[in-house]
């Protein structure tokens, strides 16, 4: 079943537009905490994949013993040591906050670790980015502490957790799922059971879904919604992937969620748009456009590699599937009109552009 026609139109609404009108950071600044002494590829396509989307600028916070490589992978990246391993949570709090309120979203979980010291600086990231009302995206070893503890995001409609098998099954454990309940309708009951938190199970098909209940006036307030506003919905996103499942396509569709609520930030801040879409929305359509731009990069890295497909090969093929599926009008810029009224056209020839004004 394809993706609803409306919720691909409300995406492109939150596309910021290539006409020359923003200014550096305003089509998204994203962070992604994560990145130890083991784990340094991870945050690095996170980070990565969220510039290939659109996103403006992309920080990676993380432990120093990782900032060494991930520096090495792309001078694009900003890199900021700050996670050490001896350092107190009130020494780092007021740090970490400073460069938090530079960022439309955190992704937290790539390269994580289960270290104690990585998993107690990243229950400090979620609640600093949850008062300063940042959407955030949470996976792999980071829905370790939705799972011992739910109150880290239980009512707060901001975020989005990006399960796979494992994970998902493990979490639907940790909030008492009745095994019995059809795998299509598990999705919908682990959100209501976090208090409305969005929800993307990975799979052969990705199942993505919130399911909130009313909003009480505290859950209102912190995740800027209106007292009582409830949402049931669910997206299952079949747009065809690659055959081979490479280790890493977690981080890639993180950072691209990541991205995608960023320009929703943006959205929602009156950067660009007429603010049409209602902000609940914002989490529920970032997910689905990270899910098919995901998916489609991997299907066309695997066109091109086949068995030999690595994570990196993706890289290079999420503005193509962005394009793919969205496509000019989606990026609201390429081929259009400049200010002036004017159309260019930008032409190679051997090894010069050339830039032609079209009357």
């Amino acid at each position: 079943m394809p993706v609803p026609k409306q919720i691909i139109e409300q995406i492109k609404k939150l596309i910021p537009p290539l006409n020359g009108s923003l200014h550096k950071g305003q089509s998204g600044r994203v962070g992604v905490l994560g990145g130890a002494l083991d784990y340094t590829g991870a945050p690095f396509f996170a980070a990565m994949s969220a510039q290939r989307i659109g996103a403006d600028l992309s920080h990676v916070i993380c432990s120093p013993t990782a900032a060494g490589a991930i520096k090495s992978y792309s001078p694009d990246l900003i890199v900021h040591p700050i996670l050490h391993e001896n350092q107190t949570i009130d020494n780092l709090t007021p740090t970490l906050s400073s460069l938090l309120s530079r960022l439309h979203v955190l992704v937290v979980g790539p390269g994580l670790g289960r270290e104690d010291y990585m998993q107690k600086f990243a229950r400090l990231a979620v609640n600093l980015a949850k008062d300063q009302g940042m959407y955030i995206v949470m996976d792999a070893d980071a829905l370790l502490l939705v799972g011992s503890d739910h109150s880290l995001v239980k009512g707060y409609r901001r975020v989005i957790l990006t399960p796979n098998v494992v994970e998902f099954k493990r979490l639907s454990e940790t909030v008492d799922i009745d095994p019995k309940i059809p795998p299509e309708d598990r999705a919908a009951h682990v959100s209501r059971a976090l208090g409305g938190v969005t929800i993307v199970e990975k799979g052969a098909h990705d199942i993505i879904c919130t399911n909130t209940g009313a909003a009480t006036e505290e859950d209102a307030k912190l995740s800027r919604v209106q007292p009582g506003e409830s949402t049931e919905e669910q997206v299952i996103v079949d747009v065809p992937g690659g055959l081979k499942r490479c280790g890493g396509q977690g981080d890639i569709l993180g950072g691209c969620i990541g991205t995608i609520l960023a320009w929703g930030k943006c959205f929602e801040e009156g950067a660009f748009g007429d603010k049409d879409v209602p902000v609940s929305r914002i989490p529920l359509l970032a997910a689905t456009g990270g899910s098919m731009v995901t998916r489609t990069a991997s299907r066309r890295a695997f066109a091109k590699q086949g068995r030999s497909v690595v994570t990196e090969d993706m890289l290079p093929e999420i503005g193509g599937a962005f394009a793919e599926l969205f496509g000019a009008e989606g990026e609201k810029g390429w081929g259009s009109s400049n200010p002036e009224g004017k159309l260019y056209t930008v032409t190679r020839y051997r090894n010069s552009l050339s830039l032609c004004v079209e009357e």
